[in-house]
Order: structure tokens, then C-alpha cells, then sequence
């Protein structure tokens, strides 16, 4: 007789644990187990019944469930984070119960009530990949949520996960959808202020209370409540800059500045950088610095806003000792489109000289060679990036076009050809 076929069937699985689950037993066990419990049974339990889905096992914090459908699978996670996220708003951020999830759709072997394979492992590598409060999902998942799934999907990139030998295609679910609250604040604003008086706000009032707080102590972050130990080099956290621009089109260009200031420093030997998917999550929402540092496990934090009308570019910064509770310096830039190279660099050498950090002869080389003299250039590479990272069909063709047109404009453009290599290849 031929060997017995494993039965196998295509299915949606969702991955999830609690981030730092150790810590907060150690802190207050009972409390922790007790809310762990509310959890699977009031929230977790009844969304995976709601949306036909079928616990396959729990896993003291985590659990693994598998749903017929990618859009089931995806809206109970949401409503799973929305919910939970909810009900602790008035818990203090250390005590919170905060989740990671991963979805994949894979083929998957069945054995018994358990189910076994890539398929799974997928799923489970995405889970341990996410952002405390967030949910991933793969390619695979990504491609049968077109037109079915109302929330945005942000391409993060291809990853090389633990015992997967291919690259996958993982999104983030952009949980807060297409809220934009300081839009909000800013249309509330102008029913009652001049147009004149917001721009004075805006270009004068903010900047100086930037700079006044050069030098002034804040709430210090616990190392001991880190979620990760804190590295023995200097340690810093790059917050997505802000876009003060009048035009909320010009969002693309504060992303862009805050991606190349993590590009510039992760370079640099000496300095331990948090990488853009996990600062990203704190996009448009309001967060401590002593938060952020305790939950990415770094003692330096970098935030900022950027003001760009036509050529003129503000930026403003201000780097904080998240661990000695201390703003370091606050600074303003201001320049043309065409210097934005040079703004970036004093921000860079002016964060290197903070935390003394040595450079090699070859990082002092490499951090002070502009990647073009062309900004119209430049400003096509960031603008194509952000359609790239929409993962859409009609996202990378815009793309294509765009890296196209920078590297007409300077055909040494290094990074316009990689960046279009990117396109074509997804």
C-alpha cells in the first residue's frame, strides 16, 4: 500500500501573543493572569466565534486560531486590538496587556485538531515580527483583502523570516484608518483664527517653544521597565517628523526626512538604531518619550516637525535623554529645498557630537557625500517612495514613474535606480 496522504487544507491563520508577558507576571502575577483570562474570554473568545473562526491551541500568553476567510481573520484581529486597547485606556501604559499579531494564508497540514507547516510558521513569524498593539499580515493574506477590507495596508517590505528560505511580502493594518486628527484640530483652528494668525503660530510660536526647552528636565524612563535590555552603545529612537505644512500632501516629505535620518545613523558603527517599522507606529499618534524609550529599549529619542512651502524648508528637532529625563538641544533649520542635504547633515553631526560617538575615517567620508546635487531629484525619490509603500498595483506603477523622472534629472542618481530595481521587482 502507498504511504497515507496527510490531509491538508488552504486557510487563514492568525498568530498572537503578549509582548513582555514575563515582565508583567513578574510585576503582579495575579493581576496579569486575571486580565489575561478577561481577555480570552470576554474579548478574544467571542470575536473568534463572531467571526467563524476556530481556536486551534493556546500557548500560555498566545494562541493560534484559523479562519475559512482572510476578511474574517483580519477583522477579528482588529476588533480584538480596538477592543482591548479600549477597555485599558485608563490603565497605567506598564500594566497593559499589549498584543502582537500575524496573519498568514497558507496551505497548512491538518493532524488531528492541530495543523502544522509553512503555512503556520508564516503567520507565527509575522506575530513575533509586529509592534506591540499591531497586526501584520503577509502577501498572501494582503492579495485576497483587495476591495474587501475598509482600513489601509502599508507595504513594510520583503523579509527573510526564521526557517522560511523565501522572502515574504508582509503589510502592516494601519488600525486607525484614514483619521486624520491633526487635520481636524487645524480645521477647528481656522474657524476661529485668522489665516495671518495660524501661520504665525505655526512658523513662529511653535519653533520657540521648541527652543525653549533646550536644557529643561522631563519624567525619566524606567531601564528596568524596558521591553528589550538596553544596548551598551548609545541608543536612539527616530520619531516620524511632523508635517506643519499648509499642504497635507507634503506628508511624504516629513516621512522621507525622518527615513533618511535613520538611513544616515544606522550606517554609523557606533550608535544602535531602532528601525523604521517599529517608530512609524507612534505616526500620528500622541506618545510619551519615556514610553516610547521603555517600549523600543533605547535611551535617546529624536522628534521633529518639518514646514515646507514651495522651496523654503523648516525643520525643527530636539533630541531627549529619555533615561536622564532631559531635553538635550532643541534646534531650528531653515534653508532652501536645494540645501535639505545640508540640514540633514547638521542634525546628524550634531547628534554624533551629543552622544560622542567616533567616527571612522570612512563615516566621515560617507556622512558628508550628498546623494545628489539635483533636489527636484530627490523630491521624486521621496514622493515615489511613498506610492511604493501603499503595495498597491496602481501605487508601484506611479512609483516606476516617478523614479523614472529622477533619474532623467540626474542619471548618477544611485539611489533613483535602486529605488526603481524596487519597483520592478515587486
Amino acid at each position: 500500500m502507498g504511504a497515507v496522504r496527510a490531509e491538508r487544507r488552504l486557510v487563514a491563520i492568525l498568530a498572537v501573543d503578549i509582548v513582555g508577558y514575563s515582565r508583567l507576571i513578574e510585576a503582579d502575577e495575579s493581576r496579569t493572569i486575571a486580565a489575561m483570562k478577561a481577555w480570552r474570554s470576554e474579548i478574544f473568545g467571542p470575536f473568534v466565534e463572531d467571526y467563524h473562526g476556530r481556536i486551534v491551541k493556546l500557548m500560555g500568553d498566545g494562541a493560534l486560531v484559523e479562519f475559512s476567510s482572510v476578511v474574517d481573520a483580519v477583522a477579528c484581529a482588529v476588533a480584538s486590538q480596538k477592543e482591548i486597547a479600549a477597555r485599558q485606556a485608563d490603565v497605567a501604559p506598564r500594566q497593559r496587556l499589549l498584543h502582537r499579531m500575524g496573519i498568514n494564508l497558507g496551505d497548512v497540514v491538518v493532524d488531528g485538531d492541530d495543523l502544522l507547516g509553512d503555512g503556520v510558521n508564516v503567520a507565527a513569524r509575522l506575530e513575533q515580527m509586529c509592534e506591540p498593539g499591531g497586526l501584520f499580515v503577509s502577501g498572501t493574506a494582503f492579495d485576497h483583502l483587495q476591495g474587501k477590507f475598509e482600513l489601509p495596508l502599508e507595504f513594510i517590505g520583503e523579509h527573510h523570516v526564521k526557517n522560511i528560505t523565501r522572502p515574504v511580502r508582509v503589510y502592516r493594518v494601519r488600525l486607525e484608518g484614514n483619521t486624520a486628527h491633526r487635520s481636524v484640530g487645524l480645521s477647528r483652528m481656522r474657524r476661529l483664527m485668522a489665516p495671518a494668525a495660524i501661520a504665525l503660530v505655526l512658523l513662529i510660536g511653535i519653533p520657540a517653544a521648541w527652543l525653549s526647552l533646550r536644557g529643561e528636565n522631563t519624567d525619566a524612563a524606567s531601564v528596568a521597565r524596558m521591553a528589550f535590555p538596553l544596548p551598551q552603545e548609545p541608543s536612539i529612537a527616530v520619531l516620524p517628523f511632523e508635517n506643519l505644512s499648509s499642504d497635507p500632501g507634503q506628508n511624504y516629505f516629513a516621512d522621507g526626512m525622518t527615513d533618511d535620518l535613520i538611513t544616515e545613523l544606522s550606517k554609523l558603527s557606533g550608535i544602535f538604531v531602532i528601525s523604521r517599522n517599529s517608530t512609524f507606529i507612534y505616526k500620528g499618534k500622541p506618545a510619551k518619550v519615556q514610553q516610547v524609550a521603555e517600549d523600543l529599549g533605547v535611551r535617546y529619542v529624536l522628534e521633529g516637525s518639518v514646514r515646507r512651502e514651495g522651496n523654503q524648508v523648516r525643520v525643527n528637532a530636539q533630541l531627549i535623554d529619555a533615561v536622564g529625563g532631559q531635553h538635550l538641544w532643541a534646534e531650528r533649520y531653515d534653508g532652501e529645498l536645494s540645501g535639505v542635504f545640508g540640514l540633514q547633515d547638521k542634525m546628524i553631526r550634531q547628534i554624533v557630537a551629543t552622544l560622542a560617538i567616533k567616527l571612522t575615517n570612512s563615516e566621515q567620508v560617507a556622512t558628508s557625500a550628498p546623494e545628489t546635487t539635483n533636489s527636484k531629484a530627490y523630491d521624486l525619490v521621496l514622493q515615489g517612495w511613498d506610492h511604493l509603500r501603499h503595495g498597491s498595483e496602481a501605487g508601484t506603477v506611479m512609483a516606476t514613474a516617478l523614479f523614472q523622472k529622477a533619474i532623467v534629472l540626474d542619471p548618477d542618481y544611485s539611489r533613483a535606480y535602486a529605488s526603481l530595481a524596487a519597483a520592478n521587482w515587486r
